[in-house]
C-alpha cells in the first residue's frame, strides 16, 4: 500500500515478539511483563490505525481541504475563517467503531476482517498493482488518490445507475446512465473562487435564467460602477431593493449603497447572460451550479479554471438531454432548442419559428423537473479512468494533491 512498516511499529513488534517466543527477558527494559504491555499497546496501535485507514481513509479531506482558503485576515494577515472547500456527507471513524474493531480480535475472526476493511473497486486495485513500478512523483500521485478511494462517501459515486460527475483536475463533465455515456468539456471555478466539492441531486432546469449577482462579485467589480447608467444598460443589469424586490433605477444608487448590501444586482435572462441560456439546479451550500455561458470560447483552453466556483459546460442542450427520466419527443426537444436560441430540427418547431415576430423572444419552455433526481458528484481525482477507459493523469489543479502527500507522509517515513 506504499507505507513503511515502521510507520505500523512492525520493527518493534517483531523484536517483542522474538523475546516473548524465546523468553529472551533481562533487563527492567525488557521484562516479561514490559515486554507483554508493550505488545499489547503497539498491536493495538498498529491494528486500530490499520483498519480504520483503511476503512476510513488515512487523511481527513473535511479538515484538511476545510483550513485551505482564508476568507479573510486581520491586520496581521492571521485567517478569521475559511471557505468551505469540501462538502461531501461522509463516514467518519468512532469509539462504536473502535469497540467493534476490537470485538473482532475477541471473537477470533481477525484475519477475515482484516480482508474486509480493504477497499474493493477495481480502480483502487489497478491502483495499488502500479505501486510496484512507480517513482517519484508518480507514486505519491497514486498513494494520494488511493487514499481518495478509501474515503467512505455515504452517496457513493457509480452507486446509482444514471449519474453525473464533474473531475475537478479534468475540467470535464460526464454524464453516465446504463445505455450511454456523454462527456464535455468543462469550466470550473478559478484559485481564489475554488468550485467546492460535493455531491447532490440535479433537481430542474430553468432556461434563460436571470443572474443575481453574489455580493462579492458586487463589490469587488460592479459597485465602482454606481451611478453609470450605461454600464448598468450595456450588461443588461438591473438593482432592486433587497427587502422588497422592487427594482430602482441603477443611477439613483451609490457606491455605498451598493457595498451595503441594501441592493442586489442582477442579469437579465437570455442572449449575453453569463450563465448563458439554461442552469441545472441542484441543492448545495454554496449557490453554485452547472450553467451554460456567454463565453464559449473558454472551452478551447487547457486551463479552465476561470469561473467564480460554478460549473460551465461546453454542451449544455446534451446534458439537458441526458437529465430527461425517458427520451421526450421532437417537439419537446425544440420547444428546448427554440428558447435556448437555437435552430428547430422538426417540421412543427421550424413552423413555429417562421411566424415568429423579428423581436418575439419565445419562452416555450421555462422550468424543467428533473424526476427522479439525478445525482451529482462533484470530485477531485488527478488519476482516474473515463468511464469505460483506462486511468488518466491530470494536473492537480489546486494544490490538493500536495496537501494530502503531506497528512500521508508520516506513513512514508
Amino acid at each position: 500500500m506504499g507505507f513503511t512498516e515502521r510507520s505500523f511499529r512492525v520493527p518493534q513488534l517483531e523484536r517483542d515478539m522474538n523475546r516473548m517466543h524465546q523468553l529472551d527477558f533481562d533487563s527492567a527494559d525488557n521484562s516479561a511483563s514490559r515486554v507483554a504491555a508493550r505488545l499489547e499497546y503497539n498491536l493495538t496501535k498498529a491494528y486500530l490505525r490499520y483498519v480504520m485507514g483503511q476503512r476510513f481513509g488515512f487523511t481527513n479531506p473535511v479538515r484538511l481541504l476545510n483550513r485551505l482558503d482564508a476568507r479573510e485576515t486581520d491586520s496581521l494577515g492571521r485567517p478569521l475563517g475559511y471557505r468551505n472547500l469540501f462538502d461531501v456527507d461522509m463516514e467518519h471513524p468512532d469509539k462504536n467503531y473502535e469497540y467493534k474493531a476490537l470485538r473482532k480480535v475477541r471473537s477470533d475472526s481477525l484475519s477475515q476482517y482484516l480482508a474486509e476493511v480493504l477497499p474493493a473497486d477495481d480502480i483502487y486495485m489497478e491502483m495499488k498493482s502500479r505501486l510496484k513500478t512507480a517513482d517519484g512523483q508518480q507514486f505519491t500521485r497514486l498513494l494520494v488518490n488511493m487514499d481518495r478511494r478509501r474515503w467512505r462517501e455515504r452517496d457513493r459515486m457509480g452507486s446509482a445507475r444514471k449519474y453525473v460527475v464533474v473531475n475537478v483536475p479534468a475540467y470535464h463533465l460526464w454524464g453516465v446512465s446504463p445505455d450511454s455515456v456523454i462527456d464535455m468539456r468543462a469550466a470550473c471555478g478559478a484559485q481564489k473562487t475554488k468550485t467546492p466539492l460535493l455531491t447532490s441531486k440535479i433537481t430542474h432546469m430553468e432556461v434563460n435564467p436571470q443572474w443575481l449577482i453574489p455580493q462579492s462579485i458586487i463589490k469587488n467589480d460592479i459597485a465602482r460602477h454606481a451611478g453609470d447608467s450605461s454600464y448598468f444598460a450595456r450588461h443588461r443589469y438591473f438593482v432592486a431593493e433587497r427587502k422588497s424586490g422592487q427594482r430602482v433605477n441603477p443611477r439613483r444608487v451609490s457606491y455605498s449603497q451598493l457595498m451595503s448590501g441594501s441592493y442586489r444586482v442582477g442579469q437579465e435572462g437570455g442572449a449575453g447572460n453569463a450563465l448563458g441560456r439554461i442552469i441545472f439546479r441542484f441543492p448545495n451550500n454554496f449557490s453554485v451550479f452547472l450553467h451554460d455561458t456567454s463565453s464559449p470560447g473558454v472551452f478551447q483552453r487547457d486551463d479552465r479554471g476561470v469561473s467564480h466556483g460554478c460549473v460551465r459546460v461546453q454542451r449544455p442542450f446534451d446534458l439537458a438531454c441526458f437529465l430527461f427520466n425517458e427520451q421526450p419527443d421532437e417537439w419537446t426537444l425544440d420547444k428546448l432548442r427554440i428558447t435556448m436560441g437555437m435552430k428547430p430540427v422538426s417540421e412543427r418547431g421550424q413552423e413555429y419559428v417562421s411566424r415568429l415576430q423579428p423581436d418575439e423572444k419565445p419562452q416555450l419552455i421555462r422550468w424543467q423537473k428533473v424526476e427522479p433526481r439525478v445525482p451529482l458528484y462533484i470530485t477531485y481525482y488527478t488519476l482516474f479512468p473515463v468511464p469505460g477507459g483506462s486511468l488518466t493523469v491530470y494536473p492537480d489543479v489546486y494544490g490538493y494533491d500536495k496537501v494530502l502527500a503531506e497528512a500521508l507522509a508520516t506513513y512514508r517515513q
